[in-house]
């Protein structure tokens, strides 16, 4: 990379580290708080509405952020467009699901959720505003801008969600806590942003752009059924306690994995599509990027997997049933990093067709897999779910190799000393720590076990990819000192 593009790379994964881990911190906060007031049914409630709301948000922002990320200029006209566009496409939306919650209610056996969905739909009016602000942050790459306004969004919403839960509003709490995230983070963007769309609608640049954006569109659509498709499923074949135990579980392994997913997603299509027409660095650039990528992820959510029983000593014990199920979730969760930077590579090259179909045929394979272990109960399920997307990673790879030349041997060259080494650690800090009865204590001592290990391996194997990022960190440092 050039002084310039590495400076720009650096900054922005240091602002959307920041940005990650200050939000994920405060969530997990909120999340302990929350989990000790209400229910596994309470959390499944809300939960089952997850995929309805995860759908009409990809509609509503239909591919457009990343359209305008690929143009080499976009102009007042072509984010007017999109902010009239999205926010039109937003009401339509809630209509429509405010209309239909009654047979959504009847589909889940869950009579409550009339009035509760029409709640947790009305916050799709207010995302749709943002849409075009949120877009033009992504572009520029302004994180630090992002990161304040995604603490004080959360902060203010947890807030709200913990005092209605206090005075026993149950699953309305969740509902409110979320419509009012979203409303606080819509006014953060129009803040900094400062751009105000005017009445002079013109919707040829949402034409012209279109033909890209649509499979965008399609494929975040599909991802969001294949993410959420399990507590759908798990609404219709269980109860809300075993759809509760799950969300429960996916929203920690989320936190995870999105710690490591937001950072990357945050520079990753902005950079590589500035250098989309310089073929030689693109393999260079990405494979530092799968080294980095590897060296967060792995050792993150493997670790996260194996302390996964602070569940039940954060939470209490009515959640027991959440903690394999989070150990299964984080060892997939460790390679969705990878696969999200495999994604960014196809969208910052315009091809959104490869994306999209693979994507697909991931989503087919996962969900016919999952019906067919249906019959072995909640746990087969989620295991043979987590099992495709890890074995997934392969057809991304072949993708790659046709688009920048990447070869298989390269990448396992890139990703499995960083997952060894943070297996092997992970491994050493239970056997160490399994005679110790106090939980805290244990849970401790594998937290601290397990870095000091994977710290260790890094500096004596003279890790590239470590001693830059401490580098810059220390460099970062005096420069504020000085």
């Amino acid at each position: 990379m050039s002084e310039g593009l590495k400076e720009r790379t650096a900054k922005g994964l240091m602002w959307g580290a920041i940005n990650n881990l200050t939000t994920q911190l405060l969530s997990v906060l909120i999340g302990i708080v929350l989990g000790r007031l209400l229910t596994p049914s309470e959390y499944g409630m809300v939960g089952m509405l997850a995929i309805f709301t995860a759908i009409a948000g990809s509609l509503q922002e239909s591919g457009f952020t990343a359209a305008l990320t690929n143009l080499k200029q976009a102009t007042h006209r072509e984010y007017n467009a999109v902010f009239w566009f999205s926010t039109l496409m937003a009401l339509l939306i809630y209509l429509l699901l405010y209309f239909t919650a009654p047979l959504i209610a009847s589909f889940l056996h869950q009579p409550e959720l009339v009035s509760l969905s029409r709640l947790v739909f009305a916050s799709l009016l207010m995302a749709g505003i943002g849409i075009a602000h949120a877009a033009y942050m992504f572009r520029n790459m302004m994180n630090r801008e992002k990161a304040i306004t995604s603490f004080f969004a959360l902060a203010g919403s947890g807030v709200i969600g913990i005092t209605l839960a206090v005075k026993g509003y149950s699953y309305w709490s969740l509902a409110w806590q979320q419509f009012a995230y979203i409303t606080i983070i819509n006014i953060g963007r129009l803040y900094y942003v400062r751009w105000m769309p005017s009445l002079k609608v013109d919707f040829t640049p949402i034409r012209e752009m279109f033909g890209f954006s649509s499979k965008i569109l399609v494929t975040n659509i599909m991802t969001q059924v294949n993410n959420n498709v399990l507590s759908l499923i798990f609404g219709r074949l269980f109860n809300a306690g075993a759809v509760g135990n799950y969300t429960q579980a996916a929203k920690w392994n989320t936190m995870g994995h999105s710690l490591i997913s937001g950072t990357i997603q945050q520079v990753a299509q902005p950079v590589l599509a500035s250098i989309s027409d310089e073929e030689d660095r693109q393999l260079k650039v990405f494979r530092k990027m799968l080294r980095f990528t590897a060296f967060l992820s792995m050792p993150a959510m493997l670790g996260l997997a194996l302390i996964a029983d602070f569940i039940v000593l954060l939470l209490g014990q009515q959640w027991t049933d959440s903690v394999l199920l989070l150990r299964i979730l984080c060892i997939s969760g460790a390679f969705l990093p990878i696969q999200t930077l495999y994604q960014n590579l196809f969208i910052s090259l315009g091809r959104s067709d490869k994306y999209m179909w693979c994507t697909a045929l991931q989503i087919v394979v996962q969900i016919s897999v999952i019906l067919i272990f249906s019959i072995w109960g909640l746990q087969v399920m989620v295991a043979a779910y987590s099992a495709i997307l890890i074995i997934w990673i392969g057809v991304w790879q072949t993708m790659a190799r046709q688009l920048i030349g990447l070869r298989f041997c390269d990448m396992g060259k890139d990703v499995m000393p960083f997952l060894l080494s943070a297996a092997t650690c992970m491994i050493a800090a239970y056997y160490a720590t399994s005679a110790i009865s106090q939980p805290v204590v244990s849970l401790a001592a594998r937290i601290v076990i397990a870095a000091l290990l994977y710290i260790g391996i890094m500096k004596a194997a003279r890790v590239k990819i470590f001693d830059e990022c401490m580098n810059y960190f220390l460099q970062h440092i005096k420069r504020k000192q000085q």
